[in-house]
């Protein structure tokens, strides 16, 4: 079995290339330091992928901003960069295409977490499916929620997740704005890497939320990084700042029975795990 992992050089591409190595040939694409380049916003008849693929995994994103700028680079690679992509799918005749793309393209443009990535993310999977519908390309897209993982890969999407993990590694107070004790669900790469390993294996096709099981407070992050790191931190809500609000989504376990795995990474196993590794590094 031969897989190419679109934006390879990523996290999710480098925690995935492992799993996906124990029984497939993978290739990695991308812009730098992957096997081959690929740039999903050069135009169409530049991107061109292999003959004898038998499936390709999208884990290109651009995660936007607030200017115009940002806006149409968004555009640019969540939206058209995927259409462009299922062109050179179809055209290479890849057995099976798996987007990943984010639980965030389901958000309400009304929601306070709503943005051009959300949008854009939606746009892109709006085109896949118009595209395999049209050209008969098998299409999985998997949205997961929030990412993190261990080391340092994550940290730049997730600024209160990582500045809780390091305050709890230091024993500092860690300040949490508002008085909700806010919800948030929280994937963690490794589950992630095993659910795309197992959707490519069983060629499994349609559009799905990939969240974990459980959704925490961040009273009980804090919780768990406190006991991963042996920390005497504590915990303050600064009930003077605005409230920061809940932000889940309703749990659907479809692909997890089609696929016969869920996440199995806790919020309190992916807290002890990244403490090992701080240990490890010291």
């Amino acid at each position: 079995m031969r897989i190419v992992i679109v934006g390879g050089a990523s996290s999710l591409g480098q925690a995935l290339k492992p799993v996906l190595s124990e029984y497939a040939e993978v290739i990695t694409a991308g812009r730098r330091g992957c096997d081959i380049h690929l740039d999903l916003t050069a135009p169409a008849e530049l991107m061109a992928l292999p003959q004898g693929i038998d499936a390709v995994i999208n884990t290109a994103a651009r995660f936007g901003g607030e200017s115009f700028a940002d806006m149409v680079e968004a555009e640019n690679v969540n939206a058209l960069g995927v259409l462009k992509l299922c062109h050179a799918c179809s055209n290479a005749r890849v057995g099976h295409l798996v987007q990943i793309s984010s639980i965030f393209a389901c958000l309400d443009p009304a929601s306070p977490f709503y943005g051009v990535y959300s949008s854009s993310k939606r746009h892109g999977d709006e085109l896949a499916q118009l595209f395999s519908t049209r050209f008969g390309l098998p299409l999985a897209i998997l949205r997961p929620s929030r990412l993190y993982g261990v080391g340092q890969a994550q940290r730049k999407h997730h600024p209160l997740l990582s500045a809780i993990i390091d305050k709890a590694e230091k024993s500092e107070e860690i300040l949490i704005h508002g008085s909700n004790d806010a919800l948030r669900n929280f994937l963690h790469i490794d589950d992630l890497a095993e659910i795309v390993s197992r959707v490519v294996r069983r060629k499994i096709v349609g559009a799905y939320n990939c969240t974990n099981v459980e959704d925490v407070r961040y009273s009980e992050i804090v919780g768990a990084a406190i006991e991963a790191f042996g920390s005497r931190s504590t915990m303050r809500f600064l009930t003077e700042r605005p409230d920061i609000p809940d932000s889940i989504f309703p749990l659907d376990d479809s692909l997890y029975r089609l696929i016969d795995y869920s996440p199995k990474i806790s919020i309190s196993l992916g807290m002890t795990m990244e403490a090992a590794r701080r240990r490890i590094a010291r």
